[in-house]
């Protein structure tokens, strides 16, 4: 009878047991806050940082991202025998060989054609005028309008520098950070090759070395592999938009192919720069605004056709980005680093959802409703 447990005291235990699970759960949910808000912070106060460091923050990004593209190139030369820093040199000499050609291709006929410029923006601006004629009563009930609420319109004209002084001071600054981003992408190639090596050979921490190899594996594999269905998508495009250039008698075709190869790069944004170059060239030539604004229009449908239904098909659901995160990602960027930043808007993109795919998302939407913050890395089942 002394033996046997009391009933009574049952109960008492489970109950004394509870909030010690309450406690714990409490401690976990808050530490998750103070991560949440951390984050929160760091994300608005991150591109203060950047944008004021740019000099400094620019480089080693860039050199990152050039970095994993031409890994597996500089990989596929060390297969063949050659040593880590000529193998880098040789990957480095390649891309810098078909940017030359690329801009050779693209920016000779653009110098010729930009002695036409004042005279296509004369025409251009010759046949909006006589477009907005015929809605001058527009014009004219806004004159009224003002007139009766008692507001005159002013000019304000701001003195900025001109072309050839902003160029003269961006000059030497850009030349540096090509320099210095040249030299960090060489290193970071040959310092990789000799890592992965040591992380293959090392026998004493077998467990991290599988996981940081796969996760270098699994981003390099994801961002040049999307940067690559991307590259041979878009000169289909540039084909394409090179034959239509011919078949509707634009000069240059090869130029306006290799435009769009290179603007179809950044999503969205490309493509509606390249549709504003062909209306206003298309314009400025043709014999009239109908026939002027074709060029504009079949290049609209070009891009609906391969954003919908080409490219979707082609990169499949998990080399897919979601088309919000996309936008976020280049106004971001773009908000930090101008136009390198939306270069580099999507490369990044891929190498945080590779990274968060590999160490674990977080859950915030799960967190405001009882679950943990972070998931479980999904890439590390694999």
């Amino acid at each position: 009878m002394a033996d046997m447990p009391d009933p009574e005291l049952e109960p008492g235990t489970a109950v004394s047991r509870l909030p010690d699970e309450w406690a714990g759960d409490t401690r976990a949910r808050l530490q998750s806050a103070i991560v949440l808000l951390l984050m929160a912070g760091l994300f608005l106060a991150l591109p203060f940082v950047l944008s004021i460091g740019s000099v400094v923050f620019l480089p080693p990004v860039s050199a990152v991202v050039i970095t994993i593209i031409l890994a597996p190139l500089a990989d596929r030369m060390c297969r063949l025998g050659l040593p880590d820093m000529l193998a880098a040199l040789l990957a480095m000499l390649t891309m810098a060989g078909v940017i030359v050609l690329a801009l050779a291709l693209i920016l000779q006929p653009a110098f010729a054609m930009v002695d036409q410029v004042p005279d296509m923006l004369t025409v251009v601006s010759r046949r909006f005028a006589e477009w907005r004629g015929n809605l001058a009563w527009i014009n004219d009930f806004n004159r009224q309008l003002a007139r009766l609420l008692g507001h005159s319109p002013r000019e304000v004209v701001l003195a900025s520098p001109s072309v050839i002084e902003q160029v003269a001071f961006a000059t030497p600054s850009l030349v540096l950070e090509t320099l210095v981003t040249l030299l960090m992408t060489f290193f970071m190639i040959e310092t990789r090759l000799r890592v992965r090596r040591r992380l293959a050979r090392d026998g004493d921490s077998v467990n991290a070395s599988v996981r940081i190899a796969r996760v270098m594996r699994d981003v390099q594999d994801r961002v040049a592999g999307y940067l690559l269905t991307v590259a041979l998508i878009n000169l289909g495009i540039g084909v394409i938009v090179a034959c239509g250039a011919y078949a509707f008698g634009l000069s240059a075709p090869i130029m306006w192919g290799g435009l769009a190869f290179v603007f179809n790069f950044l999503p969205y944004l490309g493509p509606l720069a390249m549709m504003a170059l062909l209306g206003l060239v298309g314009l400025g030539t043709a014999s009239s605004m109908s026939v002027g604004f074709v060029p504009m229009l079949a290049f609209m449908g070009l891009h609906a056709i391969e954003a919908n239904f080409v490219t979707p098909a082609i990169l499949g659901a998990r080399l897919t980005v979601s088309p919000v995160s996309i936008l976020v990602a280049i106004s971001y960027f773009s908000w930090i680093w101008g136009v390198p930043g939306a270069l580099l808007s999507v490369p990044i993109l891929l190498i945080i959802e590779a990274m968060l795919d590999n160490l674990g998302r977080p859950n915030v939407i799960g967190f405001l409703l009882g679950e943990p913050l972070f998931r479980p890395a999904s890439g590390l089942s694999r």
